[in-house]
């Protein structure tokens, strides 16, 4: 007889931790989100030097409530985000990290420009005082992996750690380095995201790219797909998951938001900042990851759109997403909820996932906002208030980042990919019912 093939283990999703415009933790983000409140106010840190008039920015965050002074001091906002989205997605997962192996469980975020507030302050002292006036904690506060090991540290996570960094993309990424750590071997991932690119200097090097929204009034400032696109708001946060292998949440009864199935990412290879106009990369991300997690286009119920937020980048997206499904363009459902709190660079996809495991959760998929599905001529099924639709057991989240990055995950909702479904308390997972 052939030797037994050992079963291959599966990634899911069990813990969800926000900090983003819509909220802090995941109740208040999904209340907002249902009510689709827009996030996107006036920016007015920096008035006399900011390219921006908009931002999605959060709100009353205190980081002394959850992180001592001795990490303050060493850490910048964006991991401030990433520490109190880790200790929320610990906490909303029920995982008892005492209980587990150190070296099982391991740490995977994404980040795109590193620590810009601390720079921004070091960079200051440097040009006015001098340079033994910069602060020694600069050397790690501003490093892309210094929330992977700030959150380690907290935890006394030990197994096997990183940051990728691809723009928006690597917010997406993190999810499958999660899984192929789930794969071989890991009990469980704190995997995803969180920006704070506000400051002067971090805005002076996106402005160069010139997709800012130039808007002054909230409802105009970010509108992809629409025909008054022109440019993205950007924002702050992110999202934390908790990542653990199937059988190892199962036996400790977890509540189970969804399973990563599948994912695949591609370049472009066409233009340092532009994406494609053909959206033949992205359209072959989308079709690799639906491939590799056993489905076909038909299976897939939702799409979480990347949505630049600029013409020829949205009807790039369009054309991929008709590349993939077909005469099935004009049905699934589309949506892009990040319309609430601008794009937020790789915190923004790991809140696209977290949209996704609540949409799967609770039936209801969240709404695209200050949208005229009809203006653009695009012919999609967008989602412009939120819907309960008859089917709802996949998702698929698309990214996109600059220099020609594109990412695709698929999720399943519990018992789509043939787990037993368990359902969470309402108190737990957003107090939305079913």
């Amino acid at each position: 007889m052939p030797a037994t093939t050992e079963a291959r283990r599966r990634a899911v999703i069990t813990g969800i931790g926000v900090v983003a415009p819509t909220g802090l933790g995941v109740a208040e983000h999904w209340k907002t989100t249902l009510a689709g409140q827009c996030r996107i106010s006036p920016f007015t840190r920096y008035p006399d030097t900011s390219p921006i008039r908009l931002a999605g920015q959060v709100e009353d965050f205190d980081p002394a409530e959850l992180i001592s002074n001795k990490f303050l001091v060493q850490t910048d906002r964006w991991t401030w985000f990433a520490l109190a989205a880790a200790d929320y997605a610990l906490g909303d997962s029920g995982l008892d990290l005492a209980a587990l192996d150190p070296f099982d469980v391991s740490v995977v975020t994404a980040s795109a420009s590193g620590g810009n507030e601390f720079g921004q302050r070091e960079i200051e002292a440097l040009w006015s005082r001098h340079p033994s006036a910069v602060s020694a904690y600069q050397s790690i506060a501003w490093f892309y992996a210094a929330s992977t090991g700030q959150i380690s540290i907290r935890h006394g996570l030990k197994g096997s750690c990183g940051v990728l960094v691809a723009d928006s993309a690597g917010g997406l990424d993190v999810l499958a380095q999660a899984r192929r750590n789930i794969e071989r071997g890991g009990v469980a991932v704190v995997a995803g995201g969180t920006e704070a690119p506000l400051t002067p200097y971090a805005l002076v090097c996106q402005n160069d790219l010139g997709r800012f929204s130039r808007a002054s009034e909230p409802a105009a400032g970010y509108r992809p797909f629409d025909a008054a696109a022109a440019g993205y708001v950007p924002g702050e946060g992110g999202a934390v998951l908790v990542v653990e292998e199937l059988a190892a949440a199962r036996a400790r009864s977890a509540s189970v938001y969804a399973e990563v199935l599948g994912h695949a990412a591609t370049h472009d290879a066409y233009h340092p900042h532009d994406p494609a106009p053909d959206g033949r990369q992205l359209a072959r991300a989308m079709s690799e990851a639906i491939g590799r997690s056993g489905l076909t286009p038909e299976d897939v119920d939702v799409v979480f759109a990347d949505a630049a937020g600029v013409a020829d980048a949205d009807a790039a997206e369009v054309r991929a997403l008709r590349t993939v499904f077909g005469d099935r363009a004009g049905e699934v459902l589309v949506t892009a909820p990040k319309s609430m709190v601008g794009r937020l660079y790789s915190g923004g996809p790991p809140l696209d996932v977290a949209w996704a495991c609540l949409a799967l959760t609770h039936g209801v998929v969240p709404p695209t906002v200050h949208l005229d599905p009809a203006s653009a001529g695009h012919g999609l099924n967008f989602v412009v208030e939120p819907v309960r639709p008859a089917r709802l057991r996949t998702a698929l989240v698309v990214a996109r980042g600059v220099g020609g990055f594109n990412s695709a995950l698929v999720l399943a909702a519990p018992g789509a990919a043939g787990e037993p479904s368990s359902v969470p308390t309402e108190e737990r997972r957003g107090g939305v019912s079913r």
